[in-house]
């Protein structure tokens, strides 16, 4: 029978989707490399209604090992990272298989490698691929998607903002940190004159609960799964709002990126530093639901050819671990009850639709509420 089976069920992530899993009744197969942590997870959720799980060792180092995860007709979900250097293994295993596939990635290359690489072989394969399905980048596919259905045909260009309040840093796992510092000398993109183009340190202000709050330009989804839906869009800017007053310092700095980043040994120290957190780890100390102190804000804001804003959605949730944890179980079961739309890259709206987006974002704590 068709499953669900978590690669990376020991980790932070991993161990917060486990377990919306199984308040869901599902009953997934723990995957990673350390039998030992994997047991103990299993016993830890034994009294939850999807308890006593079964438990596989697999290792990214041993392709094969993940490979034998995956059979046809099952759902992936991988949560290992930094996934531009250990990610490929699991959505290999995927395509190959034919299976569903989610991640919570937030890194813009492996994205971007999701959609021009990867997606085609999965189409051909009957495999569906769904990356960044979590708080990176699911609410602001939502949002974009609800304001550009309240725009119209009238609307050209779309801007997302993601924003948090409370205090992220803390509440940041070691694997975030580590994928942060992957990401600082990978090449970002947005979407241009209907195709996608580099991009470097663009930023910009929103209005979010009737305070000025500014973001900084990212690679993210919303620039491969928007325009496919909304022939009319020209371009597409997704920003992240996290940096507060230093944002437009964050701006500067990304604009050299191109620059350091072509200075001999510079990505092998980035990976070190990255390697020591991950080692180290820290941080990411798991409160009680709802208890971390951490809150979400997306905002959408479509607009025509003469900057005139035609529309405004905006999202409100709660700790953004939780969120992703929550829809990562309400997609995974969903689409092992149900099926997916479609095969290759896929968006959340093209995987769900949006009705259904929205009411499995509202049941893992997103809701859309007015502008303020």
């Amino acid at each position: 029978m068709a499953r669900i089976v978590l690669f990376g069920a020991t980790g932070f992530t991993g161990r917060l989707t486990a377990e919306a899993l199984t308040r869901r009744g599902a009953r997934p197969l723990l995957a990673g490399r350390d039998q030992a942590r994997l047991t103990a997870l299993a016993d830890s959720l034994a009294g939850s209604p999807g308890g006593d799980l079964p438990i596989a060792v697999a290792d990214v180092g041993r392709p094969e090992s993940v490979r034998a995860l995956v059979a046809p007709g099952d759902v992936l979900i991988s949560t290992v990272g930094p996934f531009t250097r250990w990610g490929e293994a699991a959505v290999a295993a995927a395509t190959e298989a034919g299976a569903v596939y989610f991640d919570s990635t937030g890194e813009p290359t492996f994205i971007k490698r999701i959609f021009q690489r990867y997606g085609p072989a999965a189409a051909t394969r009957g495999a569906a691929l769904v990356t960044a399905f979590g708080y990176d980048y699911v609410p602001g596919n939502l949002a974009a998607a609800l304001a550009l259905r309240k725009a119209g045909a009238d609307a050209v260009r779309v801007d997302v903002g993601y924003f948090v309040g409370g205090d992220m840093a803390r509440r940041a796992s070691a694997g975030t940190r580590a994928s942060m510092l992957g990401m600082l000398l990978e090449p970002m993109y947005g979407f241009r004159e209907g195709r996608i183009v580099p991009e470097h340190g663009r930023t910009r202000r929103f209005l979010v609960d009737g305070r000025p709050r500014h973001g900084l330009s990212i690679g993210a989804t919303e620039h491969f799964t928007l325009p496919p839906a909304h022939p009319g869009l020209r371009e597409v800017n997704v920003y992240l709002g996290w940096l507060g007053g230093l944002t437009k310092v964050a701006g500067v700095l990304a604009r050299a990126t191109p620059v350091i980043a072509a200075l001999p040994g510079a990505r092998r120290v980035t990976e070190a530093l990255a390697d020591r957190v991950l080692r180290t780890g820290g941080g990411a100390a798991a409160p009680a639901a709802g208890a971390s102190g951490v809150s979400s804000r997306i905002v959408a804001e479509a607009y025509d050819a003469r900057g005139r804003r035609l529309s405004s959605v905006h999202l409100s949730g709660g700790d953004p671990y939780e969120f992703t944890a929550g829809v990562l179980a309400w997609a995974a079961t969903t689409a092992l009850a149900e099926g997916v739309r479609g095969t290759g890259a896929l968006g959340p709206v093209d995987a769900f639709g949006l009705d259904a987006l929205t009411r499995g974002c509202a049941a893992a704590g997103m809701t859309v509420r007015e502008p303020a």
